[in-house]
C-alpha cells in the first residue's frame, strides 16, 4: 500500500559538476571525472580530477543537462552539485542538490583571484560582489580515502612519503587513531583525503595514486 520507488542501473563514465546559480543562470565552477570505475552495488568514490578529460561538446552537454535539472526543480540561487553518466554521448542525471560539494573536497578548487569555494557562497549568499567565477588553470584534484575493512584504526603508516610525491599538496586525516571504522554499505566515512596539482589532469591523478600507494592503514 506505500510508494514504490523504481530505479534503473546507468552505466557508462561519472562525472561531478560543482556550479552556482545567481538569478536562475548556472555558473559551472567545475567538472570533476571519476577515473575509478563506478560500479555496484556498492563502491566508494575515490578520484575526483578537475578539468574533466571528456571531449568538450561532451562537457558542453553535461552543464547543460545539469542547468535543465536545476530549473526542473526550481533551484536559483546558491551552490549546486550534481552526478552524471554519460553514455553512447547521453547524459543522465544522477542526482542533483542545492549543497556544495561535501567533505574536504572543496579544497580542489580556488575561484578567480584564487578564492575559495565557501567563499564564492558566502559572497554570494551576501550579495557582494563576483568579479570572476572562472577556475585557476591549474588542475587538481582529489583522492577520498576509502576503508579497506572494518575494525579498530591502529595507525596510517606512509604518511611522509605520501607527501613528498610531486604534485601533493595536502594529506588530511579524518579519523582519529582508536577510532571504529567501518566498510561500505555500512560505513559512511573516509580515512582522510589526498590533495594534488599539477599540469594538466593526467599528472593529477598520477601523484594521486602514487600517495595512496604510500599509505598503510593498519586496522585491527
Amino acid at each position: 500500500g506505500g510508494p514504490l520507488l523504481v530505479e534503473e542501473y546507468v552505466p557508462g563514465v561519472e562525472v561531478a559538476v560543482e556550479g552556482l546559480l545567481t538569478g536562475g543562470h548556472l555558473h559551472v565552477l567545475a567538472v570533476f571525472d571519476k577515473p575509478d570505475p563506478m560500479e555496484g552495488p556498492y563502491f566508494e568514490e575515490t578520484l575526483y580530477v578537475t578539468p574533466s578529460r571528456l571531449p568538450a561538446s561532451t562537457v558542453a552537454e553535461v552543464e547543460r543537462v545539469t542547468a535543465d535539472a536545476a530549473t526542473a526543480l526550481g533551484l536559483t540561487e546558491g551552490p549546486v552539485h550534481a552526478e552524471l553518466r554519460v553514455r553512447d554521448r547521453r547524459v543522465f542525471v544522477l542526482e542533483i542538490a542545492g549543497r556544495s560539494i561535501g567533505g574536504l573536497c572543496a579544497r580542489t578548487l580556488r575561484i578567480g583571484a584564487g578564492i575559495s569555494l565557501e567563499e564564492v557562497i558566502l559572497r554570494h549568499a551576501l550579495a557582494l560582489p563576483l568579479e570572476d567565477l572562472t577556475r585557476e588553470r591549474a588542475a587538481s584534484g582529489v583522492m577520498m580515502l576509502p576503508i579497506p575493512r572494518s575494525g579498530t584504526l591502529v595507525a596510517v603508516r606512509g604518511q611522509d612519503g605520501a607527501r613528498s610525491v610531486p604534485g601533493v599538496v595536502g594529506l588530511e586525516l579524518t579519523i582519529p587513531r582508536g577510532r571504529s571504522v567501518q566498510t561500505l554499505p555500512e560505513g559512511d566515512r573516509y580515512l582522510g583525503f589526498v590533495f594534488a596539482r599539477g599540469a594538466n589532469p593526467d599528472v593529477v591523478e598520477t601523484a594521486l595514486r602514487a600517495a595512496h600507494a604510500h599509505l598503510d592503514a593498519e586496522i585491527a
